[in-house]
């Protein structure tokens, strides 16, 4: 199974969200088969196959998390940092701005949905192929 070292080397070589689809790939290479990121603390929980999980701990002090929730304002922040124009931190903190509690990352339907504080779906998205 994996461990949180071998995620956290994989997680050092992302940039940007045009990296995304490469991690992606290498987190699915080392058995990871989902996560959900929080981000009002950006805690992970990781998971690979046969119920085994590795839980992150928080990255930063609590994030407020807007209410209503704003798909449109999370499909732009999106839309930039899949560009390369803005840096995770920045990313989460304008997913926060636009109402996201948490995205789960599916490795095995290759999706990333994305989830306001009530549970609602916000965005769900593919993964794309790494050519």
């Amino acid at each position: 199974m994996f461990t949180l070292e071998q995620i956290q080397s994989a997680h050092a070589k992302v940039k940007s969200g045009a990296d995304f689809p490469k991690y992606v790939q290498e987190m699915k290479s080392l058995g990871v088969t989902s996560y959900e990121h929080y981000v009002s603390d950006g805690h992970i929980l990781y998971k690979g196959q046969d119920n085994f999980s590795i839980d992150a701990n928080a990255k930063w002090l609590a994030k407020e998390i807007a209410a209503p929730a704003s798909p449109e304002n999370l499909e732009h922040a999106l839309k930039v940092h899949q560009l390369g124009k803005t840096d995770y931190p920045t990313f989460c903190q304008q997913s926060a701005n636009a109402g996201v509690e948490k995205w789960i990352v599916d490795m095995v339907k290759m999706k990333c949905i994305y989830y306001d504080k009530a549970g609602n779906e916000m965005l769900a998205e593919d993964i794309p192929a790494v050519s």
